[in-house]
């Protein structure tokens, strides 16, 4: 391999580099929503796979049944999480260009 086509790798990773912590910022600022139990409890996520707020509704708590109530707010937050990192796939597919880069499906929030 010649030293040039390196060099142009070098550059090409280092920009790739640079777009994909522009990526993971942006992606902290983006949100996405999921609910359970018929919106009952609704949970937002990040890109950077935080929980932004969870909202339930008053109808929904009953202390006899407080195992329904967790149930819902773990199927919520587990479908807001899978949706934040498929938003966070999306994103730095369209950067790669499709291209699959190990490694790259942790490299936010985990």
């Amino acid at each position: 391999m010649s030293k040039k086509f390196l060099g142009d790798i070098m550059r090409e990773a280092q920009r790739l580099q640079a777009e994909m912590g522009k990526v993971q910022e942006e992606s902290r600022k983006k949100t996405v929503e999921a609910s359970a139990g018929g919106g009952m409890v609704t949970v937002i996520a990040n890109g950077a796979m935080e929980i932004v707020s969870i909202k339930i509704e008053k109808e929904v708590i009953n202390p006899e049944d407080v195992e329904m109530l967790q149930d819902l707010i773990v199927a919520a937050v587990n479908e807001a999480l899978r949706r934040a990192q498929q938003m966070v796939t999306d994103e730095m597919g369209k950067l790669t260009g499709g291209l699959q880069l190990p490694g790259l499906g942790g490299l936010f929030g985990r």
